[in-house]
């Protein structure tokens, strides 16, 4: 709705809420003005909100308006906002009915001008020159011969050739590469992680961590080598615990990232040259150092061999030296057999002095003593052992007698006999006897007399089982009653 003009009086004047003439307001705003680039500083920057969108302000010496950058297009952004900055931002103006304001919503952002970005390019050096990021203590000594070396480029220019062309040249090395854009929105964060990534691998990993670091790119303008005057980019540098090498644009052009490694490279190339030694040179060195050595030796034992055989002419003769002492020696000797001669003869005078006090009667009456003590014991030992044996012949023939008594054989001999089957078993009646079956009757003096078992219970002789032999002819058999 348009507003009413001016003539009309205020008593005719259309009555508008304060939403309709807000939102007409906006309406207009956007409808006038559309996409616009704005020229300013920045100022109010505080970094993102919690909700990832950006306030602050524009300003020039006469004006101020608000800005706002959205949390999907600030993530794009290839420049950041920073306090103070001066840029051109390309947007559309609308406003905010809530607080009466209009702002720009800013869609891109870009420093205005080289001499911008060299302001920010010198504010930021001092800044990470005051936090000591650019300290010669800081830097690492690069390794003299890295078996493994880590370039951080891009895959596809020349750079990475150049670089291994170089090295193969010089001295052949294990290199890994980590392709990452150098040029674009995300060349700084994708090189920052090539760094990191690098000093994140294990030493005894299945992929070897590198030994030293090459960061390189080709030449460019100040916009193409911005990435690597990224804060992000640069504090990776710094932070890393392999040595690194920056080998940025070509030797003119200086970033950020050159002032925190711990060599800068003028070009690529050079920082290949700056990896490694030149080998043919590096063999020749040490060869050239190996015949110097050589040489020093041989010199070195020619002299001690002429200062050796000048302390040899200044020493007395082997036969003077030893003379003396050799003297020494026979007189010494000759002292030791008298003096054990002389030994002997006072021991043996000591010994016969010893056996005139002694005396051997009262040993010899010991002896004696115990002789006659030891004859009598024995005398005694063999009485009791004679009168041991008596007593057990004794004891053996009273039980002899006594176990004969309990024989059955005892009881033969009154006159008795014992009845016996075929298979030498006691027979104590005639139950379970048959007719025909062979029994042998045993008397007194183991003699025997077979049977035969009768009819009618009688029995009639039969040879016995086994028979004691008999002379004459075989009895008749007749019935035992």
């Amino acid at each position: 709705m348009a507003p009413p003009a001016p003539s009309e009086r205020s008593g005719n004047a259309h009555e508008f809420s304060v939403s309709e003439i807000s939102f007409a307001l906006k309406k207009v705003v956007e409808g006038e003005f559309g996409h616009v680039r704005l020229r300013g500083e920045v100022s109010g920057y505080r970094g993102p909100h919690s909700s990832g969108h950006c306030y602050f302000s524009l300003k020039d010496e006469k004006a101020r308006i608000d800005a706002v950058i959205w949390r999907g297009v600030f993530s794009k952004l290839r420049f950041k906002p920073e306090e103070g900055m001066e840029v051109i931002a390309t947007g559309k103006l609308t406003t905010y009915p809530g607080s009466s304001k209009y702002q720009i919503v800013i869609e891109a952002l870009e420093p205005a001008g080289a001499g911008a970005l060299m302001a920010l390019l010198e504010e930021r050096r001092k800044k990470f020159a005051a936090e000591g990021l650019f300290a010669e203590e800081r830097k690492k000594r690069l390794p003299y011969l890295p078996e493994v070396i880590g370039v951080v480029t891009s895959p596809t220019g020349a750079v990475i050739r150049d670089i291994l062309h170089r090295l193969q040249d010089r001295f052949p090395r294990h290199v890994l590469v980590w392709p990452v854009r150098v040029q674009g929105e995300t060349s700084a964060a994708e090189v920052a992680a090539a760094i990191r990534g690098f000093n994140a691998m294990k030493k005894d990993g299945p992929v070897p961590r590198p030994d030293l670091l090459i960061v390189a790119r080709g030449g460019g303008s100040i916009e193409d080598l911005w990435g690597f005057n990224e804060e992000v980019a640069v504090r990776a540098a710094a932070e890393s615990e392999i040595p690194l090498i920056s080998a940025v644009g070509h030797e003119t052009d200086t970033t950020l990232i050159d002032f925190v490694a711990d060599r800068r490279a003028p070009t690529p190339t050079a920082a290949a040259e700056i990896a490694v030694p030149v080998r043919a040179e590096l063999v020749d060195a040490v060869m050239d150092r190996s015949r110097r050595l050589t040489r020093a030796e041989a010199r070195f034992i020619e002299q001690r061999k002429n200062d050796l055989r000048g302390l040899a002419r200044g020493l007395p003769r082997l036969a003077e030296l030893i003379a003396l002492p050799r003297q020494r020696f026979d007189s010494a000797a000759d002292r030791l057999a008298r003096g054990l001669i002389r030994a002997t003869e006072v021991k043996r005078a000591q010994l016969q002095r010893l056996e005139g006090r002694v005396s051997l009667r009262p040993i010899r009456q010991r002896i004696r003593d115990r002789r006659e003590r030891v004859s009598e014991v024995a005398a005694r030992a063999e009485r009791a052992e004679r009168r041991h044996l008596a007593d057990l012949a004794r004891r053996l023939e009273a039980s002899s007698k006594l176990l004969k008594s309990y024989s059955y054989e005892g009881v033969l001999e009154r006159g008795f006999a014992v009845v016996l089957d075929e298979n030498g078993k006691l027979v104590r009646g005639s139950e379970g006897r048959k007719p025909g079956e062979a029994l042998n009757v045993e008397f007194a003096g183991k003699d025997r007399l077979g049977v035969v078992v009768a009819e009618g219970g009688g029995t009639q002789r039969a040879k016995p089982t086994p028979a004691r032999p008999k002379s004459g002819p075989a009895p008749k058999q007749g019935k035992l009653l």
